[in-house]
This record gives C-alpha cells, structure tokens and sequence, in this order.
C-alpha cells in the first residue's frame, strides 16, 4: 500500500488501483470536486511521473488512450488545475510521490499493462444525476434525459422555446470546448434528427454558450462525458437498457495477466534496496510510523 495525501487531495495505490480523492478546501478546482473519487485500475494506465520543481512538484498519472470518458471528452483541453489525474505534491513529500512512482511504475512492469489505446472506457465516468455549465444556460443528465435549461443571459431564440428534454437514444455526439481567450467555448449536442449544419452555440437551442466567465463552466464536460459511455459508438457497444453504461466499461478489457515469476536475484537485491531506502525516508522523518509501516509490508510481501 502506497498513500500520499496533500492539500490537493489524496492518492492511495493497493497493487491494482489507483483511487483518487479531490480536496475539498479553497482553490481546488470546480470540476474535480464535482467529479469526485475516481478509481483508476492498473490496465487502465500507461504511466505515471513525478516532476518536481522547487517548490515540490506535480504527480502525474498518464492513461491509456480511450480508458477516460472524461479525457475523452475535454479532448486535451483541460487546464492542470482541473486535471483530476494530476496532484501538486509539497516540497516535503517529494521522497514520498517518488516512491509511489515506483511502487505503480512495478507493478505496471509486473502485470506487463500495455500502453495502446483500448477499444472501451475502462472507467465508468461520472455517476448521475450530472449537471454543468454556464454562459447562458445549464445541461443536466440523469442517465436517460438530457435536459437545457436558459438563465437570463440566453438570446430570445433559446428562451423563447423554453427548456428543451431529448432522450440519449436521440444523440449521436457530444462535443465541449470550453472558451479560450476571446472565444466563447460551448456544449453541443448532435442529434439523430438534427441539421447537417448547427448553428452557432448562442443560437442553437441544443448547445450551451460557455463564456469562460467561472471555472465552474469546466463542469460541462461532465455531463459530455456522462452522456459519451451511453453512446453506442463510445465503448464499441450499444447502450444497456435503462440508459446503463455499456457492460464492457466495467468487464476487464483484456486477457488476465500471467501470474508474476517467484523474484530473481536481482528482484530480490532491488526490493532489499527498497526497505532501506524507507529506512533512510522514516528516519529522516519524510514517512510517518502508518506510512512506513504500510510500505514495508508491501515490500515484504513480494520478497
């Protein structure tokens, strides 16, 4: 067991997932808090990093391309801040990100995790009832209704309508880019009915116009990511009745990995390495009494 904890949040890694825990204080960012706990398991990953600077420096877990409906949704688009793979380590608990580092980077070497791309969403998304937005409305899903909603600042095209409700069965895609600089981001919802052409978002009764004016606006691509496991075409699978995620989100993806080789020498000298270098990290007083106690016994099991 690996665990590091800091005002950003809280990363624990039992030897098959990572979870993944938002601060709750001031400044952590709107969209990891409303997209709260994640799970990541080990096949999901292809990577993780410390890059430290001098004031400490910055987890990083590195998916595999397609495993996150959220990052498949934001696209590349999302600011670190919000990133909720990413934790802002203090310069004090550098030792110990650099072990968490090892501990995932060994087992991923262990369980032989590929790093391609998958064919399905191996995280779940995030659970619903969602909502998001900004700019001149909010979107809403609860598993089977999209639902838009205008505030006052929507143009008379939208509220003259009033809320609009479609079913997911109806969209064919979702896209969200958030606003940049003097560009107004949106979200938009391609229906099986709709135009070959959509109009701009402003006017357009199923996009929101984002403004970028709050960084609570980030909270749409939830509701995109929501939306995109229900998706026929997302997860290479149509959607389960009720409007549920597909099956394959949540069945393994790939074939079990073989069962791991009793250590070799230089296995065994590695993880001796690794109970003194925890030594020198609680005497110096980087590791508390739980955590050095947690970390020996995991390297102790795998001697």
């Amino acid at each position: 067991m690996a665990e590091i904890t800091q005002r950003d949040g809280t990363w624990t890694f039992d030897g098959e997932t990572v979870r993944i825990v938002p601060g709750r204080g001031k400044g952590i960012h709107p969209l990891r808090q409303e997209l709260g706990e994640c799970v990541v398991p080990l096949r999901a990953l292809a990577g993780i990093s410390f890059e430290p600077d001098r004031k400490g420096g910055r987890l990083r877990l590195r998916l595999r391309d397609g495993a996150c409906p959220v990052l498949r949704a934001a696209d590349g688009r999302l600011k670190d801040a919000a990133d909720p793979y990413q934790l802002t380590v203090d310069k004090n608990r550098s030792g110990l990100a650099e072990y968490f580092v090892d501990e995932v980077r060994s087992a991923l070497l262990v369980e032989q995790v590929p790093t391609g791309a998958v064919d399905g969403f191996l995280l779940p998304g995030p659970a619903v009832p969602v909502a998001g937005g900004g700019g001149d409305g909010t979107a809403s899903f609860d598993g089977e209704t999209v639902r838009l909603t205008w505030n006052w600042k929507a143009n008379e095209i939208k509220t003259s309508g009033g809320p609009v409700a479609f079913p997911v069965s109806e969209v064919t895609g979702v896209h969200w880019v958030p606003a940049i600089g003097l560009e107004n981001g949106h979200l938009r919802f391609v229906r099986r009915e709709g135009p070959a052409s959509a109009p701009a978002a402003e006017d357009d009764p199923y996009s929101l116009d984002l403004w970028g004016l709050s960084k609570k606006e980030y909270t749409a691509v939830l509701v995109a990511a929501a939306v995109l496991v229900r998706l026929p075409d997302a997860a290479g699978a149509g959607p389960a009745p009720g409007g549920a995620a597909p099956a394959e989100l949540t069945a393994p993806a790939a074939p079990a990995a073989p069962v791991p080789a009793a250590p070799s020498g230089d296995d065994h000298d590695v993880l001796l390495r690794r109970l003194r270098e925890l030594g020198e990290l609680h005497r110096s007083g980087v590791l508390t009494d739980d955590e050095f106690g947690a970390a020996k016994q995991a390297v102790l099991k795998r001697l």
